[in-house]
């Protein structure tokens, strides 16, 4: 399987993962008013889909040893612990959805992604310390406070914007607690991906993505049956719509599904670079949540969320965009000086 062998290399691998995490949820904006629980049996396709493609063709090439040598020879355990990771991002991802139907953006993301970046790295590095823990701390709460910027952000530009005939409410107290289930869910899948590369025959990464990849596809099916009938936003969907999807729906299901594997396949092999090149896994799960930075990007020059922001609501945007940068520096240099 191919790995990176430099440091610079890995850490590439750590911002294409940081991209297309944040980039994914373009596809479902593009394929709307496609509902959610439709538009994710197609991602949770295009997420294995990427996986396996990945798994025999990178993860086959090199000296090191392949993915089929590896699946042949592993034992039950890291893909029991995979397969949970897969289970448990799979919940969590929905959940986030289901809390921004609710409450919205500016509480839905800095809640529930920002719980999941303070849990994640605290766990990975416990589970596995390769970063000077000073440095990691103090990138990590710039991101954070560039998050809470980004929500103050994005609710000072929904308060100045005319109501047009609707009464504005606060979010609710089901949205917030969405928010944070996600949170929780989401800060501890990726110690279970960490759990899985440890042992005498550990998982590589390509493997890691692939039964990752099933635990996704499969609990869909599980976790749509409750969206479907019982949904938390909106009426119950009747699953013959899928059927009824354009051929465009289904096609961004699929790159959206793609694209968000690319980024984990990224991120799973840098983290299993060689330990003297290596970014870590708690690095590499704090750059991989910075996604929550890319979206706002996304939202801010694609889909001109805060068009007509008025001079407050800039100064917030810029400021959290330097501290982004300023915690994902910190982040960055922390294994170089690893104590």
């Amino acid at each position: 399987m191919i790995i990176p062998t430099t440091y610079q290399a890995a850490l590439l691998l750590t911002l294409l993962s940081m991209i297309c995490w944040g980039s994914w949820a373009n596809t479902f904006k593009l394929a709307a008013p496609w509902r959610f629980e439709l538009y994710y049996f197609d991602y949770a396709v295009g997420v294995v889909v990427a996986a396996v493609i990945a798994a025999l063709t990178f993860g086959t090439m090199g000296i090191e040893l392949s993915f089929v040598d590896n699946m042949s020879v592993i034992g039950r355990r890291p893909i029991v612990y995979a397969l949970a990771a897969g289970v448990i991002f799979n919940l969590a991802n929905m959940l986030l959805v289901a809390a921004i139907s609710l409450a919205g953006m500016a509480v839905a993301f800095p809640v529930g992604i920002g719980l999941a970046l303070v849990i994640g790295v605290a766990l990975n590095y416990a589970i596995n310390p390769q970063a000077n823990p000073n440095l990691l701390a103090a990138g990590v709460a710039l991101v954070v406070v560039a998050i809470v910027l980004d929500a103050m952000a994005y609710r000072a530009h929904s308060a100045a914007q005319p109501l047009s005939g609707k009464t504005k409410t606060k979010p609710g107290w089901k949205g917030i607690v969405l928010s944070l289930v996600s949170g929780v869910l989401m800060g501890s899948f990726y110690p279970l991906v960490e759990l899985s590369k440890q042992g005498d025959i550990p998982l590589g990464p390509y493997s890691v993505a692939f039964c990752f990849s099933f635990g996704v596809l499969f609990s869909t099916f599980v976790f749509n049956i409750y969206f479907i009938n019982l949904p938390v936003h909106g009426e119950a969907v009747d699953i013959r719509q899928y059927v009824r999807g354009s051929a465009g729906q289904h096609l961004l299901g699929l790159a959206g599904g793609i694209l968000w594997s690319i980024g984990a396949i990224s991120n799973f092999v840098a983290a299993a670079a060689p330990r003297e090149v290596q970014v870590g896994p708690a690095v590499s799960y704090a750059m991989g949540q910075g996604a929550t930075m890319v979206s706002a990007m996304w939202g801010l020059l694609v889909w001109k969320e805060f068009a007509g922001a008025g001079p407050r609501v800039r100064i917030l945007l810029a400021l959290m965009m330097l501290l982004f940068l300023a915690g994902l520096t910190l982040v960055s240099l922390a294994p170089k000086y690893a104590s």
